[in-house]
């Protein structure tokens, strides 16, 4: 439809419209086209449109433009998300996949090689965390030298004490043990022990357990019938040194029916073993309100105590008793008033002791060695002489020069180790820091509690238990032994359980002998010490040991483990490898970030599309069908123009289900009703609506 420049488009009248006889030559009613109202192109700006009907034309939705964008929006499909992704990404070699796609063969050279240069990244990139993940440490060394706080150091007289309060039953061990070896090597030990003047007499049967003889089956069996019965060892022949022979004694268990030997091949070994048991179940019988032991004063065992050229006195050692090496002193521990610190390395600058090792008649079959036991540990450790001492030689001067080491752990995935026991699942019982030879015997008895009920008279006793004794408790020996070899093997998980202290502090002992005291200067050296000591012997020599206990030098190692592969340290690598292989930045990761997550919204979309179709359409058909019939049965607008089809269907009858046929109206392309037949002269009237 048209208009002359400046005219306003005339008002329609919602009635027929009716020839105007009065209507000048030259005007003419405007045509009305049955197509969509097509934008005037005769209104200049400014000029209002003529408003149609009832009130103004409502306004139709701008549709987006292709230069226009939206806030955020996708790729319609994978090709096109792959396209844009070669031509823009800064990642090496993506955009020869998109410039030669005319030429298949480099296409496919270019994709294999983009392939196999990711795979290979991706192949480092695993070995990397492999690496890092495995939690690897570096061993720092580092030297320092500073004043050094002296290590306490335990030592022992290797004598035995007889308590009086069970004096009878050791001297009844004593006859017993001395017919029994009568009876096994004809040896008469009268001389030797202690009870000897009182004469033999068969007690062996008033102690349980008692030491046999006992035969071993010869492997080479049927070379051995093979001999003459002259070489045959007869029952009563005292001769044990033979392979077929072997000295133990019987052990069984609460019902007597597991029983073994407990043997060994050295007779030696075999006494000392079965005192060793029965002196342990006779001292198990002390009571526990025992008074103080008679300690041998500092006087009676050391004659002389210097450090860094001082004295020593009574206020730097303290006393313990061990059941088997006697009498033992430890300086410079826990609970001395000051700690000693050397500042200068040397001899002359650590600890002397000047010793009385002569034996006295306490226990022979217990101890067999002369001399001393002596062991250097940290002022909060226990002393373990059995595990960390060693002996001292009568007669010689033993220097031994120290250096200390520290070696700090890293503890959580970097190792197996722990920073003060709480988190290791085995009591502590001794008063004690952690160490994993404490954590070891507080296992050990905590199991001998456990399987045997009693505690190990070598190892502290938890309260409310009782020290093993076979009085008490019939077959604690069986369980002993049988739970000792369980414990070497670690059956007991004692070694697995004891994990190792992040922090260890030890000392690195070497030692040098010489003659003390010398052929020249013995006779005035003895003769001081008889003076001053009462030091009276018949073999002097043996009866002195000197030791001096210093640090060699000031210079200290400390052993510190760090990660080898740290955070940062796996970054660089990833990123020298990122760039090896593609040459791009943290940037490009993030690119590649955004492809994964643009491919999984397109392929979630397309997803949600296919659901749709498939399972929402129908649905939505049949409600789309109620609306359209609910808004033909409603009055439509007045300005509403009928399609031509329908204005035909109108004047032949009722539609039989119009709410099927009729289209719902357009609003935004109401405008003057075409003319049914498309003359200009028919289309000058308008039809009401529902018929002509």
């Amino acid at each position: 439809m048209s208009s002359i420049k400046g005219n306003k488009l005339e008002e329609q009248d919602p009635r027929p419209l009716q020839p105007t006889p009065g209507l000048m030559e030259g005007n003419k009613l405007e045509e009305q086209d049955a197509s969509p109202p097509q934008p005037t192109p005769g209104l200049m700006k400014g000029d209002k449109r003529e408003e149609q009907g009832l009130g103004p034309e409502p306004a139709a939705p701008q549709q987006p433009t292709a230069e226009e964008e939206a806030l955020i929006e996708f790729h319609r499909s994978y090709r096109e998300l792959f396209e844009f992704f070669c031509n823009n990404t800064t990642i090496h070699g993506a955009i020869r996949l998109v410039c030669s796609q005319h030429n298949r063969m480099k296409t496919a050279f270019w994709a294999v090689l983009w392939l196999c240069t990711f795979g290979m990244m991706y192949w480092q990139f695993g070995l990397l965390f492999g690496e890092y993940f495995s939690y690897p440490v570096s061993l720092n060394i580092n030297l320092n030298s500073d004043k050094l706080v002296f290590p306490a150091v335990t030592i022992c007289t290797l004598n035995p004490y007889r308590y009086p309060e069970i004096k009878e039953e050791l001297e009844e061990l004593d006859r017993i043990t001395q017919q029994t070896l009568f009876d096994l090597y004809k040896y008469d030990s009268s001389a030797t022990l202690v009870a000897g003047s009182r004469g033999r007499r068969d007690l062996r049967g008033t102690l349980p357990h008692p030491l046999q003889r006992l035969r071993v089956p010869s492997p080479l069996h049927g070379a051995r019938q093979a001999r003459s019965a002259a070489s045959s060892v007869r029952d009563n022949n005292p001769q044990v040194d033979w392979k077929d022979w072997k000295i133990g004694f019987q052990l069984c268990n609460q019902n007597k029916s597991d029983c073994f030997y407990q043997t060994y091949s050295s007779g030696v070994d075999a006494v000392r073993e079965w005192y060793r048991f029965h002196y342990i179940n006779i001292l198990s019988r002390l009571p526990e309100t025992l008074p103080s032991l008679e300690e041998d004063t500092l006087g009676n065992f050391i004659f002389a105590c210097r450090f860094n050229q001082v004295s020593c006195n009574q206020a730097n050692y303290s006393h313990f008793h061990h059941p088997v090496y006697g009498n033992c002193y430890t300086f410079n521990d826990k609970n001395s008033s000051n700690l000693w610190m050397s500042s200068m390395p040397g001899v002359n600058n650590g600890l002397s002791l000047m010793l009385r090792t002569e034996q006295n008649d306490f226990i022979p079959l217990l101890s067999t060695v002369t001399g001393a036991r002596v062991m250097v540990h940290g002022q909060d450790e226990p002393a373990f002489m059995d595990d960390g001492g060693f002996n001292l030689r009568p007669g010689v001067e033993t220097s031994i020069s120290m250096r200390k080491e520290a070696l700090d752990r890293l503890g959580g995935d970097y190792g197996d180790c722990t920073k003060n026991g709480s988190d290791v699942p085995v009591k502590n019982l001794y008063p004690s820091k952690y160490t994993q030879q404490v954590c070891i015997h507080s296992c050990f008895q905590e199991n001998m509690i456990k399987e045997c009920g009693c505690a190990y008279i070598f190892y502290p006793r938890p309260q409310n238990e009782e020290y093993c004794d076979y009085r008490k408790h019939s077959s604690w020996g069986y369980c002993y032994y049988k739970l000792q070899a369980d414990f070497s093997s670690d059956h007991l998980g004692c070694f697995t359980k004891c994990r190792k202290p992040c922090s260890v502090t030890s000392y690195q002992l070497s030692a040098g002998y010489s003659r003390w005291p010398s052929v020249t200067s013995q006779e005035w050296v003895f003769e001081m010490l008889s003076r001053q000591n009462n030091y009276t012997i018949n073999n002097k020599r043996n009866g002195v040991a000197k030791v001096n206990i210093f640090f060699k030098e000031l210079n200290y190692k400390t052993n510190s483990e760090s990660p080898s592969v740290t955070m940062v340290t796996l970054l660089s690598n990833l990123g020298s490898q990122w760039s090896l292989w593609f040459g791009s930045s943290v940037l490009s990761v993030v690119e590649m970030a955004e492809l994964i997550f643009d491919l999984l919204v397109i392929t979630f979309l397309l997803l949600l599309r296919r659901f749709r179709s498939r399972y929402w359409s129908p649905g939505r058909g049949d409600r789309g069908a109620q609306e359209v019939a609910s808004t033909q049965a409603s009055s439509p607008p007045s300005h509403f123009c009928p399609h031509p089809t329908s204005l035909y269907l109108s004047q032949l009858g009722p539609a039989p289900s119009p709410a099927l046929t009729a289209p719902p109206p357009a609003y935004a392309t109401l405008g003057p009703c075409p003319s049914p037949g498309g003359s200009a002269g028919a289309s000058s009237t308008a039809y009401p609506l529902g018929g002509p």
